[in-house]
């Protein structure tokens, strides 16, 4: 049978700085295979995915539930399991809990990009959305470039309050804002992490700003203005996590960006961190790979 492991113990396998090395160390090999993910409506905005992924010793399938409309009511807006099989035999190895692979291995791979692109570092941190992913963006910074100060911004006051008192738990600084356009002229790293109903930042960002846009995976989602984007396009340099992006990054296709030419995460391993000045703008969508990544770490933490 396989081993069943709940939150608590799925996180406990997937460490951040071990993540971010092996969400690393996947874009370096040949032979991993991440078909398209089928991204299935059901009712009233709710979403089913099935992403699988390989490579020659693991096979995985994230089969996760999407639920907008749970935000705010205490049931979770992702719900689901990531399957973990071992090639060569068939079997199943581990089940790992959905919700929490989803969060670990985004705020992951915006920790990588800002690990490769950001030009501040260790900078203070705006975080916009103060739900699951905001708490593993604040982790991750935290725990893989040093990040120690952060202001939180969300659409319920209290959730950003409830997030900073965590974070100061934690032996970290951080205040609250209603105000995320002011913020950003004094926060040189960023993550949006919203359900990407709205526009959430709106004010050109810094010359020397990273910022991680993760919320909006569709074409009709979106977080960030289009005249922002536009601005770093011209002013600087966007990434996207991959070329999947091409047909899901809202923001930049809202903004009418070409998105095919960008370079994609793993062209940055790969190839260096492109040269150049100026804002870093980090387009996530997800991606399978990054489950399967996470999958293989968690298989030698087991």
């Amino acid at each position: 049978m396989p081993a069943v492991l709940d939150p608590q113990a799925t996180a406990a396998a997937l460490g951040w700085a071990p993540l971010v090395d092996a969400i690393e160390a996947l874009l370096t090999e040949g032979g991993v295979q991440v078909p398209e993910r089928i991204v299935m409506a059901t009712t009233k905005g709710a979403v089913l995915f099935v992403m699988p992924a390989s490579d020659a010793q693991v096979a995985i399938t994230k089969l996760i539930t999407f639920t907008p409309a749970n935000a705010g009511t205490g049931a979770a807006t992702i719900q689901g399991d990531v399957v973990v099989f071992d090639v060569a035999s068939g079997a199943r190895r581990l089940i790992l809990d959905g919700p929490t692979v989803t969060a670990r291995r985004t705020a992951a791979v915006s920790a990588l990009a800002a690990r490769l692109l950001a030009p501040r570092r260790a900078a203070p941190m705006l975080i916009v959305g103060a739900g699951v992913q905001g708490r593993a963006h604040l982790e991750a910074f935290a725990a893989v470039l040093g990040v120690r100060q952060f202001v939180i911004a969300s659409g319920r006051p209290a959730s950003a309050e409830r997030l900073a008192a965590c974070a100061r738990e934690q032996g970290l600084q951080a205040q609250t804002t209603t105000d995320p356009d002011a913020a950003l002229a004094h926060c040189p790293l960023v993550a949006t992490c919203t359900p990407a109903s709205a526009v959430v930042l709106r004010a050109p960002p810094r010359k020397d700003a990273f910022i991680a846009a993760v919320g909006a995976f569709t074409p009709r989602m979106v977080e960030l203005d289009a005249a922002l984007c536009r601005a770093v396009a011209a002013q600087g340099r966007i990434v996207v996590d991959t070329r999947d992006a091409e047909h899901e990054a809202g923001d930049l296709l809202q903004a009418g960006i070409a998105v095919a030419p960008l370079p994609s995460l793993q062209d940055v391993v790969r190839h260096c961190a492109p040269d150049g000045s100026g804002p870093v703008l980090f387009k996530s969508c997800g991606w399978a790979g990054w489950d399967l990544a996470a999958a293989r770490l968690a298989m030698r933490s087991a």
